[in-house]
């Protein structure tokens, strides 16, 4: 029996400004155009979510928020990851306060940081990330979805290609 692996991302969300940060992602294994993207990344064993999403958040974009000041705002079950190991379970957080400038700090990952439109989402996107914000910024209150079940779409579509 295979293990549910744990992911993690976040939406920093300036209300203010309705602006949301995003991650270009460099192409790799995993696609091979550059696309847009949420702070995120796997959660390390031991690993509480919340504190997972605060460490990826600091370690992907500079941002710093406490965990207890972040908020489940929805779950995506993923069918089969990018990387063709299997499924995974991705908890989506938000943050409407953080301390920090939104930074690359991964550049050898990631071709910018930016804050975009939150009217306006970055295409092409990875769906799962595409979903998360729809779902969040649309105010979606059944906050679980799923990616990949669906045999009649490509789950390594991207949004807006």
């Amino acid at each position: 029996m295979q293990s549910l692996r744990q992911a993690v991302c976040v939406i920093v969300h300036d209300r203010r400004a309705q602006q949301v940060a995003c991650l270009r992602y460099a192409n790799d294994s995993w696609c091979t155009t550059p696309v847009w993207t949420v702070p995120g990344g796997k959660v390390e064993e031991g690993e509480r979510l919340d504190e997972a999403a605060a460490r990826e958040l600091r370690e992907e974009v500079g941002l710093t928020v406490a965990p207890d000041q972040l908020r489940l705002v929805h779950t995506i079950q993923v069918k089969a990851g990018w990387d063709g190991t299997g499924p995974f379970l991705l908890s989506v957080f938000a943050a409407t306060s953080w301390d920090g400038e939104l930074t690359n700090v991964e550049p050898d990952k990631h071709l910018g940081a930016e804050w975009k439109p939150a009217g306006a989402l970055p295409a092409p996107m990875f769906p799962t990330s595409h979903t998360a914000l729809t779902a969040y910024l649309g105010g979606e209150n059944r906050g679980f979805s799923t990616h990949g079940w669906d045999t009649t779409v490509d789950p390594r579509a991207l949004v807006g290609a």
